[in-house]
């Protein structure tokens, strides 16, 4: 057998046979992933298709967390057909306003994404889950009724960047940091319709929240999809997800790279001398040092703490440990958004809440709103924020006049204090 990389593995034990870089194949699907902006085309297509029943009704997620609660009679609308479509087919995964949660932190904690798995979502973050090894990303809403149909789709096995992560994070350096560091050296297209596995010393360093902000955001670089091998650190956290979920969707299955597999480039990142990283508009390729930000007086309006990248449980408490004692700077508004129901509640019991909110913080439901600027926070004309989400296009927040620059949580929490962007480390 010829040397295979991770994601070459993944498909070759769901195509039956080995396969490389480059070959087209048709596997199965082991997870669907919709949500509430991108599933009602899905559903359309598969109700004119004639279809009667899911292909594989356990393997098919929706979830209701971009406009939900909904924010106008157009999301409402939107939300209902993805709601009547799940009761009429009793969806055992259906989450909405009673079991709420962004999608790529939802399924994790749920245990429904696995090692070993393939993962489709017609969502582009849909490659967050490639932090569990396995193989997940974003595609069509037409694909994804294809494989609501049919149980599969076809795939072009994509070719492998490596990239080795060395060294031992500082202070404040965190995920987040890492892929914008590694987005800003290749740029947007950089990775266009590659995998990106992450290997390397540093890696015993990062945990799961880590390891999602940087898979999460690897299609910022164009990459098909973002993997890690499975660890100690990923066992663990599968063991979690057992303990608190009654087990999980299925077993998992664990795949390595051969020690001789084929990489298309190999990189190198000294996570050991980074710098928190922020990304300057218009795109996430646009990283520079935080000291650059600190020195170009960058005033700010709005700090978002929240979304799919880094809404997580650790993200909170890094901001919280900053904002204790302290309090949103007068022209400054901050805004919280726990990623699911579930870590809001542990934040609460931690005092998470009540330190972030006696900052002067305003907490939300789980929801994609702000991110996209489609709710809850939107920018006006020529206002300025730091965000710990993962795109920083013109108006992706609100009026196209506004500004987002992209940063850790530690940076946003630093800089809401402050009113404009600063260095963590310096607090």
């Amino acid at each position: 057998m010829s040397q295979q990389t991770m994601t070459e593995k993944i498909f070759s034990e769901h195509a039956g046979r080995e396969v490389k870089a480059g070959e087209i194949v048709r596997v199965d699907i082991d997870m669907i992933i919709g949500n509430d902006i991108t599933t009602p085309i899905s559903i359309k297509a598969f109700e004119e298709s004639g279809a009667k029943n899911l292909a594989n009704p356990d393997g098919f997620a929706l979830v209701m967390d971009h406009y939900i609660p909904a924010k106008d009679i157009a999301s409402a609308n939107q939300a209902k057909i993805s709601r009547e479509f799940a009761y009429k087919h009793d969806l055992k995964y259906f989450f909405d306003e009673k079991d709420m949660g962004i999608e790529h932190a939802l399924l994790p904690e749920k245990g429904l994404v696995l090692p070993g798995d393939v993962i489709i979502g017609a969502d582009s973050h849909t490659c967050t889950h490639g932090a569990l090894g396995a193989f997940s990303t974003g595609m069509g809403s037409t694909d994804l009724a294809f494989g609501m149909i049919t149980g599969g789709n076809w795939f072009k096995v994509p070719e492998t960047i490596k990239v080795e992560l060395t060294g031992k994070p500082g202070e404040h350096i965190y995920g987040k940091d890492i892929i914008l560091e590694l987005i800003r050296q290749i740029g947007v297209d950089g990775a266009l319709y590659k995998a990106i596995e992450f290997v390397g010393d540093a890696i015993r360093y990062l945990g799961m929240a880590d390891r999602f902000s940087i898979a999460n955001m690897v299609i910022e670089a164009g990459a098909k999809n973002g993997i890690f091998a499975v660890d100690d650190v990923t066992l663990v956290y599968l063991e979690d997800r057992k303990e608190v979920n009654g087990g999980l969707r299925a077993e998992p299955k664990v795949h390595v790279s051969d020690k001789d597999a084929e990489y298309c480039q190999v990189i190198t990142i000294d996570t050991a001398s980074l710098s928190p990283v922020i990304a300057y508009p218009f795109l996430p390729s646009n990283g520079k040092p935080v000291e650059q930000a600190v020195a170009d007086e960058l005033k700010i309006d709005q700090v978002m703490i929240g979304s799919c990248t880094n809404g997580r449980i650790e993200d909170l408490r890094i901001a919280a440990k900053i904002m204790k004692g302290n309090r949103v700077a007068r022209h400054t508004r901050m805004i919280v958004t726990p990623a699911t129901q579930k870590i809001l509640l542990q934040a609460q019991d931690e005092g998470l809440m009540k330190i972030l909110i006696e900052a002067g913080a305003v907490v939300s439901n789980p929801t994609c709103g702000a991110c996209l600027g489609g709710y809850m926070g939107i920018l006006g004309d020529g206002e300025r924020c730091v965000a710990t989400t993962n795109r920083n296009f013109v108006g992706r927040m609100g009026a196209r006049t506004s500004e987002i620059y992209l940063a850790n949580s530690a940076v946003a929490a630093a800089s809401a204090i402050a009113g404009k962007i600063v260095d963590p480390r310096d607090s």
